[in-house]
Parts: structure tokens; sequence; C-alpha cells
């Protein structure tokens, strides 16, 4: 298989794809960007300077929602800003006193590394720092042409779950090597086991996922929209069907590495793939996809590598194992019709 160095947002530059490299694959050493992301998506109007006064309202809103339930939002010892929307918890300072706090306190280091991935700034911003002349930040027309796109409201829920995946593994005080996350079927979440008795609900498997896909199908490239509440349209898939137990017990069937999103056409629609294999050019496709995965930081990156290898050679190596497992129990192998280009 050819080895696969590319970064994710390098490989299809489009905006939401730099969108999804800040949030799915920028540093984590607090929860900041995840809440200055939500907090640009409360945003209603057309304005194009947004003072720190008004982003302050939305910025500590989202971090004390939170803090109710995980006090850890970084990998820090203290945090005075922090301490300041604990405080507003307990019901020990104001709202406005809170407001005035993040304003002086919460934008300190956020704002200027919001667009830095793997140490390098995207080449398109969302917003330009306006702090010393305006008072606040200037949003783009790249931000707006994202917002009006038709998958914003996926990237409200990916942003979510990434922010509940890290703040799991910060509260837990769980080394990330050991960490182990795993899916519920009949929920269709994501859990951690962090004891024999005790097992601790995540985040949707599907808004997890979902950005390592660029919001298609894993199989025909369709787009697909997790919050298409009008029917459920989005399957969570097992790559590997569930008969590749026959072949030994050590292939996570449920991991992560087997999971994909898929529309239900492909799934389940007339044609759709039930129990068969894919063609063996969806392996080297899941691989890749596993791969943007592991560039990414932990939890899901960590568990990913336990259940399959701490080495890209190991790891083809073990999709390879099940694939040719899978071949000798599944022998019918599927492949769809492609509906959209290929993005992954």
């Amino acid at each position: 298989m050819t080895k696969r160095t590319q970064n994710f947002y390098e490989i299809t530059p489009t905006l939401d794809n730099y969108w999804r490299a800040i949030i799915l694959f920028g540093k984590n050493s607090a929860s900041y960007k995840f809440a200055l992301a939500k907090s640009l998506y409360d945003l209603n109007s057309s304005q194009e300077l947004i003072k720190l006064d008004d982003l302050a309202i939305h910025f500590s809103k989202h971090l004390t929602e939170h803090l109710s339930h995980s006090e850890k939002q970084g990998t820090f010892g203290n945090s005075r800003f922090l301490n300041s929307c604990l405080a507003f918890n307990k019901n020990e300072i104001s709202k406005n006193e809170l407001i005035e706090q993040t304003v002086k306190l919460g934008f300190q280091n956020v704002i200027d590394a919001f667009h830095n991935v793997h140490g390098n700034e995207i080449p398109h911003r969302f917003f330009l720092d306006e702090r010393k002349p305006n008072g606040g930040i200037r949003l783009t027309d790249n931000f707006f042409k994202l917002k009006e796109s038709g998958i914003f409201k996926d990237l409200i829920s990916e942003t979510e779950a990434r922010w509940r995946l890290v703040e799991t593994a910060w509260n837990l005080k769980i080394p990330t090597k050991v960490l182990s996350i795993d899916y519920n079927k009949k929920n269709k979440i994501f859990e951690v086991n962090h004891s024999s008795s005790r097992r601790i609900t995540v985040t949707s498997a599907r808004d997890a996922l979902n950005g390592y896909q660029k919001g298609k199908c894993f199989y025909c490239f369709k787009e697909i929209m997790i919050n298409n509440f009008g029917f459920d349209s989005v399957d969570v898939d097992h790559f590997f069907p569930h008969k590749l137990k026959l072949c030994t017990e050590y292939k996570p069937i449920d991991g992560v590495a087997n999971l994909v999103l898929s529309c239900k056409e492909c799934n389940r629609g007339e044609s759709g793939k039930f129990d068969r294999i894919p063609t063996l050019n969806f392996l080297e496709r899941l691989h890749k996809r596993n791969e943007y995965l592991i560039q990414s930081h932990h939890p899901l990156r960590e568990t990913l590598m336990v259940q399959t290898g701490f080495t890209e050679k190991n790891r083809v190596a073990f999709l390879q194992d099940a694939y040719n497992c899978a071949s000798v129990t599944v022998t019918s192998k599927w492949q769809p019709k492609s509906s959209g280009s290929p993005t992954f």
C-alpha cells in the first residue's frame, strides 16, 4: 500500500476542510479553541467586526457550560480565567463580572493560535485580529461563505464531539496510551470503559467521525448530513462485517478503525453492502481514513493505535490480515456506484 503523508486539510483545500483542520488537528492544550469556534457559530448577524465584549458573552457561556460537567479544561495546572468561570457557576461573581474577566483574560492566546495547525498557519483565515485598533476580531468572507454552506450545522456537532473527546481524557486523568473508547451499537455513541463497573458516555459516533470523512459517504462519496432530523440518512457501518469474529476474537469489530459513516443506500439500500466485504480498493481507503484520524490528537488516535498497531506498517498488516480472514468467511465482494468526486 502507498504510504500516505499528506495532512488532511492539504488534500482538498476547501473552506470546510480548512475549518475541520483547525478543530480536528490543532493542538489540544486547552479547550478555548472549541469555545471560540462555538462562539462564532452563535453569531447570527452579518456584522464583520465582533467586539470582544460581545464575543465574551458566547465564549464564557460555552466554557461555563462545559465546566459544569467537566472541570478539567486543559493540560495546565491553574487558570485565572477558568477560576472566574468556576466562580460564576458557584454564584460567587455576577455575569457582568464574568464578561469583564473574559475580555481581560479569556482571549490572550486563543485568537493568536486559532488558525495554527501543525505549527503553521492555514492559508485562509476566518477572522482577523483587530483587538488593538478596534477592540475585537473581524470576520472574513471565508467565514460567511462557510456559514452559508449546507454543512454548517454538521460542523457545530463535530466541534462539540471533538471537545467532549478531549475533555474526557483530561478529566479521567488516564494516560492517552491506555485510554480506550468503545462503540455502543445500540445507542450509536462512543463510551469510555473507565472501570469494570463504570462506563462513561462521550459523544455521538456520527458527530465524531464525520469530519474525518469530510461530510461524505465512505463508499460512494455522496454528501451526508448528520443533522438531518427528517430522516436518519447516515449509518454507522462496520467495514468488516460481524462474521469476522469467526476468524479470531482479537479483531475489534466495534473498534474505531472498523467504523465508517455510510449513506443508507450504500449500507442497506436495494444494492447495499449489508454483510458483504467491500472490494480491495476500499481497504486502501479505510487505511487512508484511519491515518487521517491518527494525525489528530487523543483520544481516538490512541484508541485506534492500541487496536491496530503503533506503526503504519503494523496497521497495514492488521488490515490486510483482517481482509484475508474475512475473505475466507465471506466470499462475496461489494462495490457501489460513485455518487460524488473522491475527496479522501
